[in-house]
């Protein structure tokens, strides 16, 4: 089966029955091709519900659902002049969808060697709204802030202060909360020097690199 039917057939077995109804969300999903976001080998997965890993260095990051992602992205109500952080966004299939629905996106992964991978992808895709940089996720942007909304497509310890505060006042912040099957997906919204955070859906997800919770000393 060609690449777009799977597409097609992604967006309308996965994502629409998950409650995804947004028409520019929609759009975008069928827009971006997902096959050349993934590892040649296992492009003939692109388009199922199946994690697929990518390899980074010593470790193995399983790329999240697609349609986990677009309940995400539904979720942060973006438009044409939304300012977007996109942290931990592996080879850039996220931030390529996330450059069709918002101004500005500008996309964090924390090697050298995954932001070259993630630009040669967004470069094949014919995409050149998407500003890739290197440096620790758990920092942020903080200089290129504040952001009306910070994505990270997968699963943390604990809500992000320090990121919060590169939020815009009514800003969010989408992320998951816990991890494996007590993950809950949730967007944080900026209130002032506080925040509120709302569930949106129970989502076993990737955790992210460098937001691992501290162990406490025991004696």
């Amino acid at each position: 089966m060609p690449m777009t039917e799977q597409r097609v057939k992604m967006v309308d077995n996965q994502l629409r029955p998950f409650d995804v109804s947004n028409y520019q969300v929609l759009a975008a999903f069928l827009d971006i091709p997902r096959e050349l976001f993934v590892p040649e080998n296992k492009r003939a997965l692109a388009y199922s519900d199946a994690e697929i890993d990518i390899p980074d260095g010593d470790l193995l990051r399983p790329m999240i659902r697609p349609m986990h992602l677009a309940r995400m992205v539904q979720a942060a109500n973006l438009n044409a002049d939304s300012v977007v952080l996109d942290l931990g966004c592996l080879t850039g299939y996220s931030s390529a969808v996330l450059s069709r629905l918002a101004g500005s996106v500008l996309a964090v992964e924390h090697s050298e060697a995954m932001v070259r991978r993630a630009t040669d992808a967004l470069a094949a895709a014919d995409i050149d709204t998407v500003a890739m940089v290197q440096g620790n996720l758990a920092d942020g942007l903080a200089a290129e802030g504040p952001f009306d909304a910070i994505f990270l497509a997968g699963a943390i310890d604990a809500v992000p202060e320090a990121l919060v505060k590169q939020l815009r006042e009514d800003g969010v912040l989408i992320t998951v909360l816990g991890s494996g099957g007590a993950g809950r997906a949730v967007s944080i919204h900026r209130d002032g020097d506080g925040h509120t955070v709302v569930p949106l859906f129970n989502c076993a997800a990737p955790a992210v690199p460098g937001f691992e919770r501290e162990q406490a000393f025991a004696f």
